[in-house]
């Protein structure tokens, strides 16, 4: 039973590994993942009752868009596509029951995180100065991607581990801090050259309100002032550094470029904004949806607004199921974020990032990214780990 336990662990730690490489859909993260949640759950892992309301609204989220269906006349392609969406469904649950099941698992989650995220920036970062033959594979439109689909997804992919190593750099050791900043460093760059508004948003948000929520939970003086020094020496670092990138041209200019607020294709007659108008005045009338992708089909254009998608892909009663479990998320974890628990580092990380991707949402669709997904079940892990400690005093199940 020992040597079981310890395969899916590792299994999980691989499957986490894996959604750093997602070229293709399926991908092998989806493959992996299928498995060995089937597994999990054969060899005994439960949902609680702190969990189950996840899973309720995730599935009531999912089924709602399955109607959406109904109303389209070409499906072609929307099969798959409520299939990705009911595994992603699928895999926050089983990561909560997971997490719930054992919180040292989150630190094996977030250190295969890590792995994959420097891996993947690395190739990213190699792909945009074409650094060997064939690199160009791992960028897009003059822009990195590592492993990725898309330079969007890319991008916030790797700022939750930039968080994580941040928070180690904060509260651990000084002689670490070379490293930690090495692998700070290296996320930084590859955020930055995605050329993602949305991943650079987030990296800044989230930078500036972990330490935020630190200095809130910190109650020494000396405590608050390493983090506050440290925090500003980190940030005077990458402020360096990207100023020594904007000395490259190609850099600059594509910077220049995608540094705008607002971009022609935002502003433009029938540009990301009118279409953001023009959709939500459409989805009134729609109690169904109109199904997924078809709102790109229509306009040439996906919906680029997470609040918008809910509502043309899932119908009236998901876009509300998604609401409730989104604002549901935050709410409970601002609840729980300041208790002195094992677990607070990753709840704290993930509830910025949830807040941070609800911000995002209003540029940028989500429902497909896996990251989110994980974050969101590390979320209710960390709720069912909360609602058990109270009622048992209890670290362990």
């Amino acid at each position: 039973m020992a040597a079981l336990r310890l395969m899916t662990t590792w299994l999980l730690a691989f499957g986490v590994f894996l959604s750093g490489f997602v070229i293709s859909e399926p991908a092998p993260y989806e493959l992996i993942m299928v498995a060995q949640i089937g597994l999990w759950f054969m060899l005994g892992l439960t949902i609680s009752r702190t969990v189950a309301p996840l899973m309720v609204m995730l599935l009531v989220f999912n089924t709602s868009g399955l109607f959406s269906m109904l109303v389209m006349k070409d499906m072609s392609g929307a099969p798959m596509y409520f299939a990705i969406s009911t595994f992603l469904a699928l895999s926050a649950v089983f990561y909560a029951a997971v997490v719930e099941n054992d919180y040292r698992r989150l630190n094996l989650i977030f250190r295969a995180w890590i792995i994959a995220s420097i891996i993947t920036a690395l190739l990213g970062i190699l792909g945009y100065f074409n650094a060997f033959p064939g690199a160009h594979v791992f960028t897009r439109y003059n822009r990195a991607m590592g492993a990725f689909q898309d330079p969007n997804v890319f991008g916030p992919y790797l700022v939750a581990p930039l968080l994580y190593l941040l928070y180690r750099l904060l509260t651990g050791s000084l002689l670490r801090a070379p490293l930690l900043l090495f692998g700070m460093m290296i996320l930084a760059i590859g955020i930055f050259l995605s050329f993602s508004r949305a991943a650079w948003g987030l990296m800044v948000f989230g930078a500036v309100v972990l330490p935020i929520v630190m200095l809130l939970k910190e109650r020494s003086t000396a405590f608050r002032l390493k983090i506050l020094l440290i925090s500003v020496g980190a940030a005077v670092l990458l402020v360096l550094a990207l100023a020594i990138a904007l000395q490259i041209p190609q850099i600059a200019d594509l910077f220049s470029n995608r540094a705008k607020l607002v971009q022609d294709y935002d502003g433009a007659r029938l540009g990301r904004f009118e279409r953001h108008k023009i959709g939500f005045l459409m989805a009134m009338e729609r109690p169904l949806g109109l199904g997924p992708m078809a709102f790109g089909k229509i306009y040439g254009e996906d919906e680029h607004n997470i609040w918008l998608k809910t509502l043309t892909t899932y119908g009236w009663v998901g876009a509300i199921t998604y609401q409730i479990m989104i604002w549901t998320s935050l709410w409970l974890g601002f609840k729980y974020m300041l208790r002195e628990r094992p677990w607070q580092p990753y709840l704290m990380i993930a509830w910025v990032l949830i807040l941070g991707h609800a911000m995002i949402g209003n540029v940028i669709d989500t429902d497909h990214w896996r990251h989110f997904y994980l974050l969101l079940g590390m979320l209710w892990g960390c709720f069912a780990l909360e609602h058990r400690y109270q009622r048992t005093g209890s670290l362990n199940p």
